[in-house]
């Protein structure tokens, strides 16, 4: 694989669903006393799985077999959702409607005798709604129904209805990138971080200006909004939360290469939050590969491009398109309760000076 190109391009949807065979379906409740959901990223032929976990609350299930000794070799699904770790309980839902078609790890003669392999992680957002509102094995059943390979709803949707990030309403975003031999990656994030994702001495996202040419269409918002956001917004912040997320490719990628990627991809965070990665937060980023297209390399370790090379080269391509993921999250918000948008309190980032 050959170096980044100085002008990459997103896929077509700019979404994780650019990668053929990756599936997303949302799920939530909001209002009436509820304000949480469940994200799903299919994979129902398998794809190969990897895990980084670098928050200080993490709240996980299924993260051990992604770990490259362990005995399963392919990942059927990953299941993104609120409810803190009452919403693990999500995955079951998720796995009884990939069993049911019979995808998962073969244990038995019989086509339906599998075990769909469905690594979970959630976010905290109990309280946003009534506290006994959290998602269960039907929201991730219900997730999986409305799972599909089109475009992604973005925003206060499934996994990131009650997120926050700092002070904002926080979401569900996404980005692909096609990377130079034609392979896709894709990331999608539900972002509910401690850290702010806005400069607030100047109102722009952290992460502006690493978008693609003409992505994110913002301009400096005005003065009198910069200084009435810097007065209020610090008196908003939520206490717990977790930002979480799914990397995907069609490239072939081992399970230790798949983890390299997340690793790397946890950048993309840092990049677009202040702070990341904190005590309150169980940050968890999941790597899948489909497989589809060789990673390419020479084996030879004096060659000049070697599969540690092109593997470097992905890792790169996920940092970047984990922090676009996250800008699209944040402007996609809306408002909810006393929690505003970015682009609600920002309005004139989104004005164009004629």
């Amino acid at each position: 694989m050959s170096p980044p190109p100085e002008d990459p391009r997103p896929g077509p949807r700019n979404a994780i669903t650019d990668v053929p065979g990756v599936l997303v379906g949302h799920h939530h409740h909001l209002g009436d006393g509820w304000a949480t959901g469940v994200t799903v990223v299919l994979t129902p032929e398998g794809a190969v799985g990897g895990v980084d976990i670098r928050g200080g609350g993490p709240g996980t299930r299924e993260t051990e077999a992604l770990e490259p000794t362990r005995l399963v070799g392919q990942v059927h699904g990953i299941c993104l959702g609120g409810g803190s770790a009452f919403g693990l309980a999500a995955a079951d839902g998720v796995m009884r409607w990939l069993a049911e078609r019979g995808h998962g790890f073969p244990v038995g003669p019989a086509p339906h005798q599998v075990v769909p392999i469905v690594p979970a992680a959630v976010l905290f957002d109990l309280g946003r709604g009534e506290w006994d509102n959290r998602p269960d094995a039907g929201f991730g059943y219900a997730a999986c129904e409305a799972a599909t390979a089109g475009p992604v709803a973005q925003g206060c949707v499934g996994a990131g209805t009650g997120a926050t990030v700092g002070s904002l309403k926080g979401g569900v975003g996404t980005a692909s990138v096609v990377l130079p031999d034609g392979a896709v990656l894709g990331a999608l994030v539900a972002l509910n971080a401690m850290g702010e994702a806005v400069d607030l001495a100047s109102g722009l996202p952290w992460a502006a200006q690493l978008g693609l040419p003409g992505e994110f269409g913002l301009r400096a918002p005005e003065k009198g909004e910069v200084e009435a956001a810097r007065a209020a917004l610090v008196h908003t912040k939520q206490p717990l939360n977790t930002t979480l997320g799914v990397i995907a490719t069609d490239l072939a990628l081992t399970k230790a290469e798949c983890r390299r990627v997340a690793t790397v991809a946890q950048d993309g965070l840092a990049r677009a939050l202040r702070p990341a990665h904190s005590m309150f937060d169980g940050d968890t980023l999941f790597t899948l590969a489909t497989g589809a297209r060789d990673l390419g390399g020479d084996t030879d370790v004096f060659a000049s491009v070697t599969r540690a090379g092109a593997l470097d080269v992905v890792c790169g391509a996920a940092a970047d398109v984990v922090t676009r993921a996250v800008v699209h999250a944040l402007l996609a918000a809306r408002g909810v309760g006393e929690v505003p948008a970015y682009r609600e309190v920002y309005l004139s980032a989104f004005t164009r000076s004629e």
